[in-house]
């Protein structure tokens, strides 16, 4: 299974992005998709997550709930993170991941079955 991320670039404070995460190799329905974010000189964290099938159970790390939403499309083998009110805080690197598991994430880094590359996301004042 391999994931390709896309859909970072530069954005002024209060803009909008969608990341995309694009699944092959596999049923992309039986995996759930997170997001993660590496900020410039810190550690990795979680960001959001969706549950395999239908995507009915979701979750969301306290700083982005209410302006980040995660969705997922079967039919187009996609995963997106729509990014709302961007804050420079948020410029990172973003990654997807895929799990073969029930539940909702986040799992331990070592569960998941796939990480893409990443894309940058860079806010600026």
């Amino acid at each position: 299974v391999q994931l390709q991320a896309s859909g970072g670039g530069l954005v002024q404070i209060g803009g909008s992005l969608r990341l995309s995460c694009v699944l092959s190799g596999g049923d992309f329905s039986e995996y759930g998709i997170d997001w993660f974010r590496r900020p410039p000189g810190k550690e990795r964290v979680h960001v959001a997550s969706i549950s395999r099938g239908s995507g009915g159970d979701k979750s969301y790390h306290d700083s982005v709930n209410g302006r980040f939403i995660i969705s997922r499309d079967n039919n187009k083998n996609t995963a997106y993170l729509q990014m709302n009110s961007l804050w420079p805080d948020d410029t990172a690197i973003y990654y997807c991941a895929a799990i073969r598991s029930s539940g909702v994430g986040p799992f331990s880094s070592y569960s998941y079955d796939s990480w893409g590359r990443g894309t940058q996301v860079t806010v600026s004042s």
